[in-house]
């Protein structure tokens, strides 16, 4: 896999829609650089890992609390 991926790759990596691409760079979910004279983004590999590290970590943080709040019920 090279170093730097257009967001066309995380799309096709993520399954997701290029608006949606778009959107995690916007809000700086995801860590992205703009190249060359036309401003086209690009993302490196180890930022969008960390990326889906980081949607595991919260999605394991989101079940946690999931159950204790049914346990607590």
């Amino acid at each position: 896999m090279p170093r730097f991926l257009t967001l066309a790759d995380v799309c096709e990596q993520l399954q997701i829609s290029s608006a949606q691409a778009y959107a995690l760079v916007r809000s700086g979910e995801l860590k992205a650089i703009q190249v060359g004279g036309r401003g086209q983004w690009r993302v490196e590999d180890v930022k969008l890992e960390e990326y889906i590290q980081e949607s595991y970590a919260k999605a394991e943080r989101m079940l946690a609390e999931g159950r204790r709040s049914h346990s607590a019920g």
